[in-house]
């Protein structure tokens, strides 16, 4: 290998780590902007109220449950 093919190699080198560190910054801070908008509009709250616990209560309204009133009420005889 001669060694303008080595130079070569290493200047790409040198310029793939500043793009790869640019791209995962730009990743942390889409990333970072996109929790802090969640925290600032109470999203996941609203998403909560809005949808979890509607579904919540439609499922539990639903549910079969035993009915205490119709068990008979037996007193104990007492001896």
């Amino acid at each position: 290998m001669s060694m303008t093919k080595r130079k070569q190699k290493s200047a790409r080198r040198a310029r793939l780590v500043p793009r790869i560190l640019g791209r995962v910054f730009a990743v942390l801070a889409a990333l970072y902007a996109a929790l802090f908008a969640v925290f600032y509009f109470d999203l996941d709250g609203k998403l909560i109220y809005y949808v979890v616990e509607p579904l919540l209560v439609r499922h539990y309204d639903r549910m079969e449950r035993r009915n205490p009133l119709d068990v008979p009420y037996e007193m104990r005889k007492s001896e």
